[in-house]
């Protein structure tokens, strides 16, 4: 690991943290010509479209894991499929459906993150 990549992150006070990223020459081209719509600096542009970007995709946490989330969303599926279902269907038949539709086909049971993984 060389000394760049030990460094910290951390900004001394006082001081702007500066940061070298590396962009394609067309997001580049992009870049300078919403600057120069603007009559900003490179730099200017850049801080303010990642400002505007933070703005309307905020950084979120979460409170709670994935699975009390996940639990949540299967509540609701199951009563929004539950109103759709055929009423005459015995209740054997509704939750075979309403459980097919909820776990989803088998083959994708390893892509659901809300669900342990199985060991190969």
């Amino acid at each position: 690991m060389s000394q760049s990549d030990k460094r910290s992150h951390t900004v001394r006070p006082g001081r702007d943290a500066i940061s070298a990223v590396q962009f394609s020459q067309a997001l580049t081209a992009e870049i300078d010509s919403w600057a120069e719509s603007r009559q900003l600096s490179r730099g200017d542009a850049i801080r303010s479209l990642v400002q505007l970007g933070l703005k309307f995709a905020p950084v979120t946490t979460t409170h709670h894991p994935v699975h009390q989330e996940a639990s949540t969303i299967e509540h609701e599926a199951i009563g929004l499929i539950s109103a759709l279902l055929d009423p005459s269907l015995g209740e054997e038949e509704r939750e075979r459906r309403i459980r097919r539709l909820i776990e989803g086909p088998p083959e994708f049971a390893g892509q659901r993150i809300d669900l342990p993984k199985q060991p190969k």
